[in-house]
């Protein structure tokens, strides 16, 4: 996967997140279609951990949002548990036609919970919506998930590129709410805000924020 240059100095953040879930359900593709708007059916399984970049406008900040894939196979696992670390969101990819996917929702989240931070911002996503006549997952099934987990939810099709950009402009949107609020509670202080991944941001007197809400759905 082609990597973009690094952090653009008129850049206001540079938030990291990572894609989750097990190999085939898709998150290379997902990656690719919204960084790229491209999307391959010879996608082979993602071999260690790939990244790339997108900008985007949000509340009138500048993000550039790095996006991790990391590899599903458990035998990678050992080595994406680091990659956890500085990431504010994270994307919980399972397919909608492969039942076992969803199944394993339970031990990413374990996962995701050990080694992320305590504010991350996560979507649980059911992908491959455009196979919905080879469906296993019922759509409602994802939904009771993200709100007893208090997860963001939705489902997409990276191939028919259906509600990629809005399930990653979510979470974008809510890591940029949460670091807004900090900056308000820290405001105070005079003190600067260090994210876990980016460049630190001095607390400015025009930010404002609303606090972020635990569960949206889509």
């Amino acid at each position: 996967m082609a990597v973009a240059d690094a952090f653009d100095e008129q850049c206001d953040y540079l938030f990291k997140a990572v894609l989750i879930g097990d190999s085939g359900v898709g998150k290379s593709n997902l990656i690719s279609r919204f960084a790229k708007d491209e999307f391959r059916l010879d996608s082979k399984p993602t071999i260690g951990v790939e990244f790339a970049y997108r900008n985007i406008k949000v509340r009138d900040k500048l993000i550039k949002a790095q996006i991790w894939d990391t590899a599903g196979q458990e035998r990678f696992r050992a080595i994406t548990s680091s990659y956890y670390r500085g990431a504010l969101g994270a994307m919980l990819v399972y397919d909608i036609t492969k039942r076992a996917t969803f199944v394993n929702v339970g031990k990413w989240l374990h996962e995701l919970r050990e080694f992320g931070g305590e504010d991350m911002v996560v979507v649980l996503v059911g992908n491959k919506s455009d196979l919905d006549q080879s469906r296993q997952v019922e759509r409602e099934e994802g939904k009771v998930v993200a709100e007893t987990e208090e997860l963001c939810f939705m489902e997409t099709s990276a191939l028919q590129n259906l509600n990629v950009d809005e399930a990653f402009l979510e979470m974008i949107t809510k890591i940029h709410d949460i670091i807004s609020q900090k900056s308000l509670e820290t405001k105070m202080n005079g003190t600067a805000l260090n994210l876990p991944s980016g460049k630190e941001i001095h607390i400015a007197d025009e930010v404002t924020a609303t606090k972020q809400a635990k569960y949206c759905c889509s």
